[in-house]
């Protein structure tokens, strides 16, 4: 039973292009991560590069070293770690 004044193509395209939004949505949001984990890859690749030529891939060191940088690098901007509340 369809309503008066109902159209239905009308409804049907609303539905079909909220599908679409909710794809390219999706698609874009998947791009994003994608992206991000190449990045990261790369660094990773990067950072044991230089901990094997520079420290005699020293995992210990680098590591020490790099969890008091990325402190630094949280805490500098606002001078508070308010960063790590939200994990």
């Amino acid at each position: 039973m369809v309503r008066k004044g109902f159209d239905l193509s009308l409804s049907v395209y609303y539905m079909q292009k909220s599908k679409a939004s909710i794809l390219a949505y999706f698609g874009k949001n998947l791009g994003m991560v994608i992206g991000i984990v190449l990045i990261w890859r790369g660094i990773w690749h990067i950072l044991d590069a230089a901990d094997r030529a520079f420290f005699n891939d020293n995992g210990l060191f680098t590591a020490v070293l790099g969890i008091l940088l990325g402190l630094a690098i949280l805490y500098l901007p606002d001078k508070d770690l308010k960063e790590l509340e939200k994990l």
